[in-house]
């Protein structure tokens, strides 16, 4: 990252809760703290990383990224 006080530090970071607020807080409420925290387990690992689209990977999810460039 870059440098104390350097206005990218955060960026990365920033971006996740953005998409995380805006594609699961923002839609959705939960009872308890379980159920929400099974709810961000479940967007992270069965949805952001795996079938979600970045810009990063050409807009192919990581899943489908990591198959073409393994090959």
């Amino acid at each position: 990252m870059g440098s104390i006080g350097d206005a990218y530090d955060n960026s990365v970071a920033e971006a996740f809760f953005s998409i995380i607020q805006r594609e699961l807080f923002d839609q959705h409420q939960w009872a308890d703290q379980d159920q929400l925290s099974a709810a961000i387990f479940e967007w992270i690992e069965c949805w952001y990383n795996t079938d979600r689209r970045h810009s990063y990977c050409n807009y192919l999810s990581p899943l489908d990224y990591e198959t073409a460039h393994a090959a």
